[in-house]
């Protein structure tokens, strides 16, 4: 059993339901501080997080994480208990398995290996973790970030260990990711008796013309890196549950996932201009939860695709397809931040689980992208 496995499996053991970290970051620190890493904890609300840092030479390459995991499910579905980490048929399985402490574990055993072999190495190592990446995402990385931002500390290279392998381990980092823009939207009407409608406004038929323009409109057309910004509804309620009462309002969700071809202020405005142009009646109120970001094909992206394809002996397609992740974040202090992990097949689901063979080459990775990026 590697290094790099038992610790999965020790990280694995605990029950760190977000936010909570049931000490898993203990466990980082304490391997951390052998090597000479300086701590600092920085707890927000009920999160813990902590910064690590060795060196204070440029450049400084980051691992991002997080130790929190979603909640299990019912434990009685699962092969063996969530949290009770087991191999069975050449996979390791539990909770977080593959989101995301088993790259946790190789950020760690890769790291130890590094400094082992290349003591004289340039630049400074560093760790960015959390325990409230899953859940809200307001007292985790984004506030370790502010923290970093406004003592100038400035970053280089980032690497998030979020699990974005698709069909083999290795076949796609994400070297961005499209912004999330919601709106809740009401449309004020009229109630009354639908039996006289010379009575009522009906917010519904008043809203459904610019419905279909927004539905039907370009937002942009993407880039070499995104697809074109989407514009979904996801939840439209009203009414009083009567057949006979038009509603006085109606509550309408949407989102925006969208790419660097567009601004957070382009999109804003050219839904209110919509909105205007059928004359609706309405209040809208916006929540941004995350900016795009891109990482160009350089240094960054050309170190950990030589290291990909020394260890799995496959060349990753570039991807900026998924949700939000707290590279959102770090982007903000950070010009070249990608992720890259294991497979996401059974990420967030029941039996959870990452195949043991592909362990040892992701620390193989993260150990070849530090050699590639601070020793040549």
């Amino acid at each position: 059993m590697t290094e790099t496995l038992q610790l999965s499996r020790a990280l694995i053991a605990r029950r760190s339901l977000t936010p909570d970290d049931a000490g898993c970051q203990d466990i980082l620190i304490e391997r951390l501080e052998k090597l000479g890493f300086h701590i600092e904890r920085m707890r927000f609300g009920n999160v813990d997080n902590f910064w690590a840092r060795r060196g204070t030479a440029r450049p400084v390459l980051v691992f991002a994480g997080h130790t929190d995991v979603v909640p299990s499910g019912p434990a009685e579905s699962w092969f063996s208990p969530p949290f009770e980490p087991t191999i069975r048929d050449g996979k390791l399985f539990g909770r977080g398995a593959a989101d995301m402490k088993t790259s946790l574990a190789a950020f760690i055993t890769a790291i130890e290996t590094f400094i082992e072999q290349h003591s004289d190495h340039k630049g400074s190592i560093a760790l960015l973790i959390t325990s409230d990446e899953e859940a809200e995402a307001i007292d985790g990385t984004a506030r370790v970030v502010e923290t970093l931002q406004a003592r100038g500390e400035l970053l280089d290279y980032c690497i998030v260990g979020e699990p974005t392998s698709n069909k083999l381990v290795g076949d796609m980092i994400k070297n961005g990711r499209r912004g999330s823009l919601s709106g809740t939207l009401i449309v004020k009407g009229k109630q009354g008796h639908i039996a006289y409608p010379h009575l009522v406004i009906n917010p519904i038929h008043m809203i459904a013309p610019a419905i279909a323009e927004l539905a039907d409109t370009l937002w942009d057309s993407g880039n070499e890196y995104f697809p074109a910004t989407s514009w979904q509804i996801s939840n439209m309620n009203g009414g009083t549950g009567a057949t006979n009462v038009v509603p006085g309002t109606v509550e309408i969700l949407f989102n925006f996932r969208f790419s660097t071809a567009s601004t957070e202020q382009q999109l804003k405005d050219r839904v209110h201009a919509i909105l205007d142009k059928h004359q609706v009646n309405y209040d809208l109120n916006w929540e941004l939860s995350g900016k795009p970001y891109i990482t160009p094909k350089g240094s960054l992206v050309a170190a950990i695709t030589q290291a990909i394809e020394d260890s799995y002996g496959i060349t990753p397609a570039l991807s900026t397809t998924g949700g939000t992740s707290d590279g959102r974040f770090i982007a903000d202090i950070c010009p070249q931040v990608i992720e890259f992990g294991p497979l996401n097949a059974t990420i967030h689901q029941l039996n959870e689980c990452v195949d043991v063979a592909d362990i040892e080459p992701l620390k193989m990775t993260y150990l070849h992208t530090l050699e590639n990026l601070l020793c040549h």
